[in-house]
């Protein structure tokens, strides 16, 4: 399936893996890649020097195209925007803040950029800023989210720029990938459904509660920090909100989920973890490997596109 996006970041599948910290580590993204779609390292917080560990390890398992989630507000974002040269990335997708301090260089050394934004006035900064494509990502996504949906959001940034447009946010079979396209945009980006792929390093537990999900299993934390987060609802989420309400200040939050999605992906504590997911997460139904997943999709989507 050709679209813009194919044709920009040479890959076979208009499906972008979601940079998840964690999780986006060089295992779900080689196999994506390989699978036809671009995977993706979620840099998050890590040290320059892990990620580069992970960008040599991907290219070890796989000669197709891969890119990186640099999150700009974390202090060694400039650190990984070097990596990201050195290495020979050529495709980044940005979070959390402007990349316009990185373009010159990126451009020069012909990188593709593509910031996640949650509205039509950061889709068109981030045009005049030079991003090659943008993902609009709808509040139904798992984690750090914004206030539109991917159904209102998708087509008004369709509208607003000239660039590509990868949809977010809600998307986790074929149906949600026809829709994107029925709304605009040239290729979806998915998390929670690539969580539970075999080649996820995700703990089993983790796995095993966002395929027991039901619907409206999933909540939001953080709206009184102006930094809201969508997880699937257990203890830790529910102590969280309690102290919301009760006015907590942010020291005493931040305190509470310290590590919190580290000891979900890695120890499976589902208890105490944050497990982040979306609402999609009531659709997915078992853990596949990224190709059977990608056929499985692209299968659905070419019989209800025509």
């Amino acid at each position: 399936m050709k679209t813009r996006i194919t044709e920009l970041l040479g890959i076979d599948y208009p499906i972008i893996q979601g940079g998840m910290a964690w999780v986006a580590e060089h295992h779900l993204a080689a196999a994506v890649s390989e699978a036809g779609g671009l995977g993706i390292i979620g840099a998050a917080s890590a040290p320059a020097e892990i990620v580069r560990e992970e960008i040599r390890k991907a290219k070890e398992l796989t000669d197709k195209p891969i890119g990186v989630n640099i999150m700009l507000m974390n202090p060694n974002a400039p650190e990984v925007a070097r990596v990201v040269l050195e290495e020979g990335i050529k495709v980044v997708t940005t979070g959390a803040g402007n990349p316009a301090r990185f373009m010159k260089d990126f451009k020069e050394a012909g990188v593709k950029v593509i910031p996640v934004v949650a509205s039509v006035a950061m889709a068109k900064m981030m045009e005049r800023c030079g991003a090659d494509a943008v993902v609009a990502e709808g509040t139904e996504s798992g984690g750090h989210i914004g206030s539109a949906t991917t159904m209102c959001l998708v087509p008004q940034v369709v509208d607003g720029v000239q660039i590509p447009v990868i949809a977010a946010g809600g998307i986790g079979d074929g149906r949600g990938f026809a829709a994107a396209f029925m709304l605009g945009a040239e290729a979806v980006q998915m998390g929670t459904r690539f969580v539970v792929a075999k080649e996820s390093i995700v703990h089993k537990n983790y796995k095993e509660k966002i395929i027991k999900a039901k619907d409206i299993d999933s909540e939001v934390t953080g709206m009184s920090t102006g930094h809201p987060v969508r997880q699937i609802r257990n203890q830790m989420s529910r102590e969280y909100l309690r102290l919301e309400k009760e006015g907590a200040g942010l020291e005493e939050l931040e305190h509470l989920t310290l590590g919190s999605l580290r000891k979900a992906v890695m120890d499976g504590d589902v208890v105490n973890g944050t497990l982040m997911a979306g609402q999609i997460a009531g659709l997915v139904k078992k853990e596949q490997t990224c190709k059977e997943m990608m056929d499985e999709i692209m299968q659905e989507a070419a019989l209800l596109l025509g």
